[in-house]
Protein backbone atom coordinates (compact mmCIF):
# COMPACT_ATOMS: atom_id res chain seq x y z
CA UNK A 1 0.00 0.00 0.00
CA UNK A 2 1.70 3.19 -1.18
CA UNK A 3 0.61 6.12 0.99
CA UNK A 4 1.00 9.58 -0.55
CA UNK A 5 -0.53 12.74 0.93
CA UNK A 6 -0.28 16.52 0.86
CA UNK A 7 -1.41 18.24 4.06
CA UNK A 8 -1.54 21.91 4.95
CA UNK A 9 -1.97 21.17 8.63
CA UNK A 10 -0.24 22.55 10.62
CA UNK A 11 2.00 23.53 7.68
CA UNK A 12 2.64 22.22 4.14
CA UNK A 13 3.51 18.53 4.58
CA UNK A 14 4.52 16.34 1.62
CA UNK A 15 4.29 12.71 2.74
CA UNK A 16 5.23 9.69 0.66
CA UNK A 17 7.93 7.47 -0.70
CA UNK A 18 10.65 9.18 -2.77
CA UNK A 19 9.40 12.70 -2.10
CA UNK A 20 12.88 13.89 -1.14
CA UNK A 21 13.21 14.55 -4.88
CA UNK A 22 10.87 17.55 -4.29
CA UNK A 23 13.46 19.24 -2.05
CA UNK A 24 14.60 21.73 -4.71
CA UNK A 25 10.95 22.62 -5.49
CA UNK A 26 10.38 23.25 -1.79
CA UNK A 27 13.34 25.66 -1.80
CA UNK A 28 11.85 27.51 -4.78
CA UNK A 29 8.45 27.69 -3.02
CA UNK A 30 10.11 29.52 -0.11
CA UNK A 31 12.32 31.62 -2.39
CA UNK A 32 15.62 30.01 -1.33
CA UNK A 33 18.60 30.29 -3.66
CA UNK A 34 21.42 29.34 -1.26
CA UNK A 35 20.17 27.09 1.57
CA UNK A 36 22.30 25.64 4.37
CA UNK A 37 21.56 21.98 5.12
CA UNK A 38 21.86 21.38 8.88
CA UNK A 39 22.20 17.84 10.22
CA UNK A 40 24.04 15.92 12.93
CA UNK A 41 27.55 14.45 12.72
CA UNK A 42 26.30 10.87 12.36
CA UNK A 43 24.07 11.65 9.39
CA UNK A 44 26.56 13.93 7.62
CA UNK A 45 28.41 11.04 5.96
CA UNK A 46 25.34 8.94 5.16
CA UNK A 47 24.05 8.18 1.65
CA UNK A 48 20.64 9.80 2.27
CA UNK A 49 22.34 13.09 3.17
CA UNK A 50 24.60 12.97 0.13
CA UNK A 51 21.53 12.32 -2.03
CA UNK A 52 19.75 15.39 -0.57
CA UNK A 53 22.84 17.54 -1.27
CA UNK A 54 22.96 16.18 -4.85
CA UNK A 55 19.33 17.24 -5.38
CA UNK A 56 20.13 20.77 -4.18
CA UNK A 57 23.34 20.91 -6.20
CA UNK A 58 21.71 19.76 -9.45
CA UNK A 59 19.11 22.52 -9.07
CA UNK A 60 21.86 25.16 -8.74
CA UNK A 61 21.28 25.60 -4.99
CA UNK A 62 24.78 24.60 -3.84
CA UNK A 63 25.62 21.81 -1.41
CA UNK A 64 26.44 23.64 1.80
CA UNK A 65 26.22 21.54 4.95
CA UNK A 66 26.69 22.20 8.67
CA UNK A 67 26.88 19.15 10.93
CA UNK A 68 28.55 20.20 14.21
CA UNK A 69 25.42 19.10 16.08
CA UNK A 70 25.57 17.14 19.36
CA UNK A 71 22.92 14.53 20.31
CA UNK A 72 21.60 17.11 22.80
CA UNK A 73 22.41 20.36 20.92
CA UNK A 74 23.72 23.31 22.95
CA UNK A 75 24.37 27.02 22.49
CA UNK A 76 27.94 26.35 21.25
CA UNK A 77 26.56 24.27 18.36
CA UNK A 78 24.11 27.11 17.69
CA UNK A 79 26.87 29.77 17.61
CA UNK A 80 28.92 27.65 15.19
CA UNK A 81 25.85 27.13 12.98
CA UNK A 82 25.01 30.84 12.88
CA UNK A 83 28.62 31.60 11.90
CA UNK A 84 28.48 28.99 9.08
CA UNK A 85 25.16 30.48 7.90
CA UNK A 86 26.50 34.05 7.83
CA UNK A 87 29.90 33.09 6.34
CA UNK A 88 28.15 31.24 3.50
CA UNK A 89 25.70 34.09 2.81
CA UNK A 90 22.77 31.66 3.13
CA UNK A 91 19.11 32.62 2.79
CA UNK A 92 17.39 29.73 4.56
CA UNK A 93 17.82 26.36 6.27
CA UNK A 94 17.09 22.76 5.30
CA UNK A 95 16.84 21.06 8.71
CA UNK A 96 17.61 17.39 8.04
CA UNK A 97 17.65 14.52 10.52
CA UNK A 98 16.25 13.43 13.85
CA UNK A 99 15.27 15.76 16.67
CA UNK A 100 18.79 17.15 17.14
CA UNK A 101 19.35 18.19 13.52
CA UNK A 102 15.80 19.49 13.12
CA UNK A 103 15.87 21.51 16.35
CA UNK A 104 19.28 23.06 15.72
CA UNK A 105 18.43 23.84 12.08
CA UNK A 106 15.27 25.64 13.18
CA UNK A 107 17.15 27.52 15.92
CA UNK A 108 19.85 28.69 13.49
CA UNK A 109 17.16 30.06 11.15
CA UNK A 110 15.45 31.72 14.12
CA UNK A 111 18.53 33.25 15.76
CA UNK A 112 20.55 34.36 12.74
CA UNK A 113 18.95 37.82 12.67
CA UNK A 114 18.34 38.36 16.40
CA UNK A 115 20.40 40.67 18.62
CA UNK A 116 19.37 39.21 22.00
CA UNK A 117 20.79 35.96 23.38
CA UNK A 118 18.89 32.76 22.73
CA UNK A 119 17.87 32.24 26.38
CA UNK A 120 15.77 35.43 26.16
CA UNK A 121 13.32 33.53 23.92
CA UNK A 122 12.57 30.65 26.28
CA UNK A 123 8.98 29.38 26.13
CA UNK A 124 7.78 31.49 29.04
CA UNK A 125 4.75 33.78 28.79
CA UNK A 126 5.12 36.15 25.85
CA UNK A 127 8.93 36.08 25.70
CA UNK A 128 8.67 35.08 22.02
CA UNK A 129 7.43 38.61 21.24
CA UNK A 130 10.95 39.89 22.04
CA UNK A 131 12.16 38.44 18.72
CA UNK A 132 12.29 40.39 15.46
CA UNK A 133 9.98 38.15 13.43
CA UNK A 134 11.02 39.80 10.14
CA UNK A 135 14.58 38.46 10.60
CA UNK A 136 13.65 34.77 10.93
CA UNK A 137 14.95 32.79 7.93
CA UNK A 138 12.73 30.31 6.02
CA UNK A 139 12.93 26.67 7.10
CA UNK A 140 12.37 23.39 5.25
CA UNK A 141 12.27 20.32 7.52
CA UNK A 142 13.17 16.79 6.40
CA UNK A 143 12.83 14.24 9.23
CA UNK A 144 14.91 11.05 8.98
CA UNK A 145 13.42 9.48 12.12
CA UNK A 146 9.82 9.02 13.25
CA UNK A 147 9.73 10.36 16.79
CA UNK A 148 10.18 13.95 17.88
CA UNK A 149 7.78 15.51 15.38
CA UNK A 150 10.02 18.59 15.49
CA UNK A 151 9.31 19.03 11.76
CA UNK A 152 5.81 20.34 12.63
CA UNK A 153 6.80 22.12 15.85
CA UNK A 154 7.18 25.80 16.66
CA UNK A 155 10.04 25.33 19.13
CA UNK A 156 13.52 23.89 19.51
CA UNK A 157 15.13 22.26 22.56
CA UNK A 158 18.56 23.63 23.46
CA UNK A 159 20.79 22.42 26.31
CA UNK A 160 22.75 24.99 28.29
CA UNK A 161 26.30 23.57 28.15
CA UNK A 162 27.20 25.03 31.57
CA UNK A 163 24.11 24.16 33.64
CA UNK A 164 23.11 21.06 31.58
CA UNK A 165 19.51 22.32 31.69
CA UNK A 166 17.36 21.82 28.58
CA UNK A 167 15.40 24.93 27.56
CA UNK A 168 12.54 25.13 25.08
CA UNK A 169 12.99 28.09 22.71
CA UNK A 170 9.70 29.10 21.09
CA UNK A 171 8.45 31.30 18.27
CA UNK A 172 5.42 30.70 15.99
CA UNK A 173 7.58 31.45 12.92
CA UNK A 174 9.94 28.60 13.82
CA UNK A 175 7.32 26.32 12.26
CA UNK A 176 8.89 25.09 8.98
CA UNK A 177 7.32 26.43 5.77
CA UNK A 178 7.54 23.07 3.98
CA UNK A 179 7.99 19.58 5.45
CA UNK A 180 9.07 16.56 3.41
CA UNK A 181 8.21 13.25 5.10
CA UNK A 182 9.82 10.56 2.97
CA UNK A 183 9.59 7.19 4.77
CA UNK A 184 12.47 5.80 2.67
CA UNK A 185 14.80 8.10 4.63
CA UNK A 186 13.90 6.22 7.83
CA UNK A 187 14.51 2.73 6.45
CA UNK A 188 18.17 2.60 7.48
CA UNK A 189 17.44 3.42 11.14
CA UNK A 190 18.98 0.92 13.58
CA UNK A 191 16.42 -1.06 15.60
CA UNK A 192 17.24 0.76 18.86
CA UNK A 193 16.62 4.14 17.20
CA UNK A 194 13.36 2.90 15.62
CA UNK A 195 12.26 1.80 19.11
CA UNK A 196 13.42 4.96 20.92
CA UNK A 197 12.00 7.44 18.41
CA UNK A 198 8.75 5.47 18.13
CA UNK A 199 8.32 5.50 21.90
CA UNK A 200 8.97 9.26 21.85
CA UNK A 201 6.01 9.67 19.47
CA UNK A 202 3.92 7.45 21.77
CA UNK A 203 4.96 9.49 24.84
CA UNK A 204 3.97 12.74 23.10
CA UNK A 205 0.53 11.34 22.28
CA UNK A 206 0.02 9.77 25.72
CA UNK A 207 1.02 12.91 27.63
CA UNK A 208 -0.96 15.27 25.40
CA UNK A 209 -4.01 13.03 25.78
CA UNK A 210 -3.57 12.88 29.58
CA UNK A 211 -2.90 16.62 30.04
CA UNK A 212 -5.67 18.36 32.04
CA UNK A 213 -5.78 21.38 29.71
CA UNK A 214 -8.79 21.88 27.42
CA UNK A 215 -7.93 21.17 23.78
CA UNK A 216 -10.26 18.52 22.28
CA UNK A 217 -8.63 18.74 18.83
CA UNK A 218 -5.25 17.82 20.26
CA UNK A 219 -6.86 15.08 22.35
CA UNK A 220 -8.36 13.46 19.25
CA UNK A 221 -5.09 13.65 17.32
CA UNK A 222 -3.22 12.14 20.29
CA UNK A 223 -5.63 9.21 20.47
CA UNK A 224 -5.27 8.30 16.78
CA UNK A 225 -1.49 8.81 17.06
CA UNK A 226 -1.37 6.17 19.83
CA UNK A 227 -3.38 3.80 17.64
CA UNK A 228 -0.92 4.20 14.75
CA UNK A 229 2.03 3.51 17.07
CA UNK A 230 0.29 0.43 18.48
CA UNK A 231 -0.37 -0.94 15.01
CA UNK A 232 2.82 0.03 13.18
CA UNK A 233 5.77 0.46 15.59
CA UNK A 234 6.21 -3.29 16.21
CA UNK A 235 6.10 -3.82 12.43
CA UNK A 236 8.70 -1.12 11.73
CA UNK A 237 10.89 -2.54 14.50
CA UNK A 238 10.63 -6.09 13.19
CA UNK A 239 11.19 -5.16 9.53
CA UNK A 240 12.93 -1.85 8.89
CA UNK A 241 11.97 -2.03 5.18
CA UNK A 242 8.20 -2.22 5.88
CA UNK A 243 7.27 0.96 4.02
CA UNK A 244 3.65 1.08 5.16
CA UNK A 245 4.77 0.85 8.80
CA UNK A 246 7.48 3.49 8.29
CA UNK A 247 4.98 5.89 6.63
CA UNK A 248 2.44 5.51 9.40
CA UNK A 249 5.11 6.05 12.06
CA UNK A 250 6.08 9.32 10.34
CA UNK A 251 2.42 10.36 10.59
CA UNK A 252 2.28 9.34 14.27
CA UNK A 253 5.40 11.39 15.02
CA UNK A 254 3.94 14.51 13.41
CA UNK A 255 0.63 13.91 15.21
CA UNK A 256 2.38 13.66 18.59
CA UNK A 257 4.04 17.03 18.08
CA UNK A 258 0.80 18.68 16.92
CA UNK A 259 -1.04 17.16 19.91
CA UNK A 260 1.41 18.26 22.57
CA UNK A 261 0.42 21.88 22.05
CA UNK A 262 -2.12 20.71 24.68
CA UNK A 263 0.72 20.03 27.10
CA UNK A 264 3.26 17.42 28.19
CA UNK A 265 3.86 16.07 31.69
CA UNK A 266 6.06 14.10 34.08
CA UNK A 267 7.44 11.70 31.44
CA UNK A 268 9.14 14.64 29.75
CA UNK A 269 9.95 16.63 32.88
CA UNK A 270 11.86 13.56 34.16
CA UNK A 271 13.49 12.58 30.87
CA UNK A 272 14.72 16.11 30.00
CA UNK A 273 17.04 16.38 33.05
CA UNK A 274 18.16 12.74 32.73
CA UNK A 275 19.06 13.34 29.06
CA UNK A 276 20.82 16.61 29.83
CA UNK A 277 22.91 15.17 32.70
CA UNK A 278 23.59 11.64 31.38
CA UNK A 279 23.27 12.19 27.59
CA UNK A 280 20.75 9.34 27.23
CA UNK A 281 18.53 8.93 24.15
CA UNK A 282 15.46 11.09 24.73
CA UNK A 283 12.82 8.70 23.37
CA UNK A 284 14.31 5.67 25.10
CA UNK A 285 14.41 7.61 28.40
CA UNK A 286 10.73 8.49 27.94
CA UNK A 287 9.98 4.78 27.49
CA UNK A 288 11.91 3.85 30.64
CA UNK A 289 10.09 6.32 32.93
CA UNK A 290 6.63 5.79 31.34
CA UNK A 291 5.27 3.02 33.65
CA UNK A 292 6.20 4.76 36.95
CA UNK A 293 4.63 7.99 35.62
CA UNK A 294 1.44 6.14 34.63
CA UNK A 295 1.22 4.75 38.20
CA UNK A 296 1.90 8.22 39.61
CA UNK A 297 -0.84 9.83 37.49
CA UNK A 298 -3.39 7.03 37.87
CA UNK A 299 -5.72 8.83 40.35
CA UNK A 300 -6.19 11.69 37.84
CA UNK A 301 -6.32 9.77 34.54
CA UNK A 302 -7.83 6.36 35.26
CA UNK A 303 -11.13 7.01 33.42
CA UNK A 304 -9.45 8.83 30.55
CA UNK A 305 -6.98 5.99 30.00
CA UNK A 306 -9.83 3.46 30.15
CA UNK A 307 -11.49 5.35 27.25
CA UNK A 308 -8.21 5.32 25.32
CA UNK A 309 -7.78 1.59 25.96
CA UNK A 310 -11.24 0.92 24.53
CA UNK A 311 -10.40 2.92 21.38
CA UNK A 312 -7.09 1.06 21.01
CA UNK A 313 -8.79 -2.33 21.32
CA UNK A 314 -7.18 -3.07 24.69
CA UNK A 315 -9.40 -4.74 27.29
CA UNK A 316 -9.15 -4.20 31.04
CA UNK A 317 -9.29 -0.40 31.30
CA UNK A 318 -6.33 1.35 32.96
CA UNK A 319 -4.70 -1.94 34.04
CA UNK A 320 -5.00 -3.34 30.53
CA UNK A 321 -3.41 -0.20 29.08
CA UNK A 322 -0.60 -0.32 31.66
CA UNK A 323 0.11 -3.98 30.87
CA UNK A 324 0.11 -3.14 27.14
CA UNK A 325 2.79 -0.47 27.72
CA UNK A 326 4.93 -3.01 29.62
CA UNK A 327 4.60 -5.60 26.85
CA UNK A 328 5.35 -3.04 24.10
CA UNK A 329 8.49 -1.96 25.96
CA UNK A 330 9.72 -5.52 26.33
CA UNK A 331 8.98 -6.25 22.64
CA UNK A 332 11.15 -3.25 21.68
CA UNK A 333 14.01 -4.05 24.06
CA UNK A 334 13.50 -0.99 26.27
CA UNK A 335 15.61 -1.15 29.50
CA UNK A 336 13.53 -2.14 32.54
CA UNK A 337 14.40 0.96 34.60
CA UNK A 338 17.03 3.71 35.00
CA UNK A 339 19.39 1.27 36.77
CA UNK A 340 19.33 -0.96 33.68
CA UNK A 341 20.21 2.18 31.65
CA UNK A 342 23.37 2.45 33.73
CA UNK A 343 22.24 5.42 35.83
CA UNK A 344 22.79 5.59 39.61
CA UNK A 345 20.44 7.43 42.00
CA UNK A 346 23.28 9.55 43.42
CA UNK A 347 22.17 12.84 41.77
CA UNK A 348 18.48 12.48 42.50
CA UNK A 349 18.10 15.81 44.34
CA UNK A 350 19.66 17.66 41.41
CA UNK A 351 17.42 15.82 38.90
CA UNK A 352 14.35 16.55 41.05
CA UNK A 353 15.11 20.29 41.12
CA UNK A 354 15.57 20.28 37.32
CA UNK A 355 12.33 18.33 36.77
CA UNK A 356 10.31 20.85 38.82
CA UNK A 357 11.80 23.67 36.72
CA UNK A 358 11.07 21.93 33.41
CA UNK A 359 8.26 23.55 31.36
CA UNK A 360 6.59 20.13 30.86
CA UNK A 361 6.00 19.87 34.62
CA UNK A 362 2.97 22.21 34.54
CA UNK A 363 1.01 19.96 32.16
CA UNK A 364 1.07 16.89 34.40
CA UNK A 365 -2.39 15.71 35.57
CA UNK A 366 -1.12 15.26 39.17
CA UNK A 367 0.61 18.44 40.44
CA UNK A 368 4.35 17.81 40.89
CA UNK A 369 6.03 18.84 44.14
CA UNK A 370 9.61 18.43 45.30
CA UNK A 371 8.56 15.52 47.56
CA UNK A 372 6.42 13.51 45.14
CA UNK A 373 8.80 14.11 42.21
CA UNK A 374 11.78 12.85 44.22
CA UNK A 375 9.78 9.72 45.10
CA UNK A 376 8.77 9.34 41.43
CA UNK A 377 12.46 9.41 40.42
CA UNK A 378 13.22 6.73 43.04
CA UNK A 379 10.42 4.59 41.55
CA UNK A 380 12.21 4.78 38.18
CA UNK A 381 15.26 2.92 39.56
Amino acid sequence: MNIVANWSYPTAVKLGRGRIKELADACKTLGLKNPLLVTDRGLAAMVITGHALDILDEAGLGRAIFSEVDPNPNEKNLEAGIKAYKDGGHDGVVAFGGGSGLDLGKLIAFMVGQTRRVWDFEDIGDWWTRADASKIAPIIAVPTTAGTGSEVGRAGVLTNSETHVKKIIFHPKMLPGVVICDPELTMGMPKAITAGTGMDAFAHCLEAYSSPFYHPMSGGIALEGMRLVKEFLPRAFKDGADLEARTNMMSAAAMGAVAFQKGLGAIHSLSHPIGAVYNTHHGMTNAVVMPPVLRFNRPAIEEKIARAAAYLGISGGFDGFYDYVLSLRSELGVPENLTAMGIKPDRIDELTAMAIEDPSCGGNPVPMTKENTRQLFLDCF
